[in-house]
């Protein structure tokens, strides 16, 4: 059974801006079924929002229409989690806690992500949670 996931948007962001590499490849992961993405309302919007900022994407070879086209195929493959229990596990940034709080919702296994050194500095600390960045995540996989 493929793992279950929160891709962090620095990651998903990255593969947009970059046209090849470990960013990508856990994109294409969870488009191909190797792994399950999950997604929140928060997460969400933190996605939409990103993906509309013409300075941010000014280097992306696609166009608005073709990144909310690759948001909808992502959020086809995505299970949705309802956040019904806020666990604030007290992170340096306080607008990263739903990453966590959608993973332990949802029953992730993993969260993927280039924070490593903040998402892994709660207070409170979930033990069955892996926070990796792409290249350890990617090399879990089968």
């Amino acid at each position: 059974m493929p793992p279950r996931v929160v891709v962090d948007t620095n990651v998903f962001i990255a593969a947009l801006l970059s046209p090849a590499g470990i960013n990508r490849q856990v994109v294409r992961a969870c488009l191909a079924g190797r792994a399950v993405p999950l997604m929140g309302a928060a997460l969400f919007h933190e996605y939409e929002d990103l993906l509309g900022r013409e300075d941010l994407m000014a280097k992306c070879p696609l166009s608005l229409v073709e990144r909310k086209l690759l948001l909808e195929s992502f959020l086809s493959v995505a299970e949705w989690v309802r956040v019904y229990y806020l666990w604030r596990p007290n992170l340096p940034d306080e607008g990263d806690n739903h990453l966590i709080e959608l993973a332990i919702a949802g029953a992730a296994e993993v969260l993927v992500t280039h924070n490593l050194r903040d998402l892994d500095r709660g207070q409170l600390q979930f033990p069955h949670l892996r926070i990796l960045d792409p290249q350890t995540f990617l090399s879990t996989l089968p």
